[in-house]
């Protein structure tokens, strides 16, 4: 057996073991989602003996008033579509500006968004809630406690790896194919959105997916910004409602966070192929 085998058998042992670590949450979480809570306090890693207590649990969280899924999810819905709706133009709109201009400004607001993406969150969440609370007063926009404050923050914190992405992608994109739009009287807007923006439909769909995972499974930005006692609440903030300080309902819990996580699995189940491309292409250019 010469080295390249072996170095090839070692490479796929290590790839399962790490794949075993990566889905063991995500198996525990389908096990406990089919037991009763009592059950999962007794023995949390053993599979469920009767699968149609998942159906059960299903339908406890659903009709429970305090968890309000369809209403969590329908928030949870809109938040995540008008932002990555938002994020992908403007996004788009900036590293495309940044790339064609070359100026000393553009490299260093470039340099700034590059920045902004080793800031944690943790630095700037109470700057952030006293600036949005000031700005309301100061302008009777309600940034608290709504959709407009929230998505407008998540397009701050998503702008900067987005720009990134797609800065590093238009500098593969000839510029002469600008340059003979603007000869046939394109304008600037009218290049942008006909000629560089269809181009970069790789790139916008893996940006689409990685911020969307991320917004859909978002904790603490929410819990912040809409309170975990508000109108409106996304659907991991919702879960938090099966916490109490005496007892937690674990069946509830785990079945409750299943239920947050099938959409976005089955987005990505579709989208992977997309989202595979993207970044090769994006590597390639």
């Amino acid at each position: 057996m010469n080295s390249k085998r072996i170095n090839r058998y070692i490479a796929e042992l290590a790839s399962m073991v790490l794949a075993l670590i990566v889905l063991s949450p995500f198996v525990l979480v389908i096990f406990n989602s089919a037991k009763k809570s009592a059950d999962i306090v007794i023995s949390p890693v053993a599979p469920p003996l009767n699968w149609g207590q998942m159906l059960i649990n299903m339908q406890n969280v659903i009709n429970n008033q305090n968890f309000s899924y369809w209403k969590s999810f329908a928030s949870s819905l809109f938040i995540t579509v008008v932002t990555l709706v938002l994020l992908t133009v403007f996004s788009c709109m900036a590293a495309w500006v940044l790339v064609r201009n070359k100026t000393k400004w553009s490299g260093i607001i470039f340099m700034i968004f590059v920045a902004a993406m080793v800031i944690p969150f943790q630095v700037v969440m109470l700057p952030l809630l006293s600036t949005f609370r000031e700005i309301s007063s100061f302008t009777g926009i309600k940034l608290l406690s709504s959709y407009v404050g929230i998505i407008f923050a998540y397009l701050g914190f998503g702008g900067s790896m987005s720009v990134f992405i797609l800065h590093g992608f238009i500098k593969g994109i000839p510029k002469e194919l600008e340059e003979a739009a603007w000869i046939d009287g394109c304008s600037p807007e009218g290049t942008f959105f006909r000629v560089v923006f269809p181009l970069l439909k790789p790139v916008q769909m893996t940006i689409l997916i990685l911020n969307g995972i991320w917004i859909w499974n978002d904790y603490l930005l929410p819990s912040l910004m809409l309170g975990l006692n508000g109108r409106i609440k996304t659907l991991p903030v919702a879960v938090s409602s099966f916490v109490g300080s005496y007892v937690k309902q674990w069946d509830l819990i785990l079945t409750a966070a299943f239920l947050a996580m099938i959409p976005i699995i089955i987005l990505f189940l579709f989208a992977q192929r997309q989202i595979i491309q993207g970044m090769v292409e994006g590597a390639i250019k």
